[in-house]
């Protein structure tokens, strides 16, 4: 067993129509197909779509914190 451990971040824009969280909620769900060992994210960028003048999307960047493997 190792003393330490090495992560890697990687960045993601995850969507929804209904609200931020579920936009979050929505990225890892996807991620979570990929990428074993994630153990954190933090939101860098929250933004939206605009339609007919009322949100139309939530977008949320996050970066995905994941172990690297046997590290």
């Amino acid at each position: 067993m190792s003393d330490h451990h090495v992560y890697k971040k990687v960045e993601i824009v995850g969507s929804s129509t209904k609200s931020i969280e579920d936009a979050i909620e929505n990225a890892l769900a996807e991620c979570r197909k990929s990428i074993r060992n994630m153990e954190w994210f933090e939101v860098t960028e929250t933004r939206g779509h605009i339609a007919d003048g009322q949100v139309g999307h939530y977008q949320v960047a996050l970066k995905i914190g994941f172990r690297i493997a046997d590290s």
